[in-house]
């Protein structure tokens, strides 16, 4: 059994590491989770005790195989949650997070798994994230920024880099979702921005904004 603490700092050394090819750093670490990298250091000793990550001097830290599942259930959980918060109380997508943190910690596999078979077992969560199975796999599909898209190529938007419900906001007023065909117009070499059409409807948008949406190409 792990502490809600204990679980955080598994699931953000499990999405460090899935960017990195190496072990992920104290400071990563500390950055992701707001803390003193000092406080990472004495968790670190705790985990590794668990046997649920490896530290090694200047290589940092990695998960092992236990480890490994053990963020990703604490993963499908939040996942799922966010599922079941859209889809059965009427949540909206930029709501849902802050309540997930919370019921993630939740220890009972009866209760999620209930949870997922209700729901028809979702593949992905309201943000386009991949939903781990109970043994902990975790399927990524293939997909791009939208900045990295030139005039003419267009794509699906199947998912948002930046979860923030302050983003997820401004998608919603610009009419931006998940499942929408998008096509690059107009791209401009000074800063990268664009003009891009969406349901027949031409939107001015920043390279912020592409830099955060995420496109799987059409052929």
């Amino acid at each position: 059994m792990f502490t809600s603490s204990e679980e955080n700092y598994l699931k953000a050394i499990f999405h460090l590491g899935i960017t990195s090819n190496k072990g992920v750093s104290t400071n990563a670490i500390a950055k992701s989770l707001h803390t003193k990298a000092s406080s990472v250091t004495d968790m670190i000793k705790k985990l590794a005790d668990k046997k649920v990550l490896v530290y090694k001097k200047y290589q940092g830290v990695s998960l092992t195989s236990e480890g490994k599942k053990t963020a990703a259930n604490i993963i499908r959980k939040h996942r799922l949650w966010e599922v079941f918060l859209v889809e059965k109380l009427n949540f909206n997508w930029d709501e849902v997070h802050d309540v997930a943190e919370q019921l993630e910690h939740i220890k009972s596999p009866k209760l999620i798994n209930e949870i997922d078979a209700l729901l028809g077992f979702p593949k992905y969560d309201p943000h386009g994230d991949p939903i781990p199975d109970k043994e902990g796999n975790l399927d990524q599909i293939e997909k791009s920024l939208l900045s990295t898209l030139a005039i003419n190529e267009f794509g699906i938007c199947v998912g948002v880099h930046d979860s923030s419900s302050t983003f997820l906001q401004f998608l919603d007023k610009q009419k931006i979702a998940l499942g929408q065909e998008i096509i690059v117009v107009e791209k401009e070499d000074f800063d990268g921005s664009m003009v891009v059409e969406i349901n027949k409807n031409k939107i001015s948008i920043s390279n912020k904004i592409a830099n955060n949406l995420y496109i799987k190409k059409s052929q």
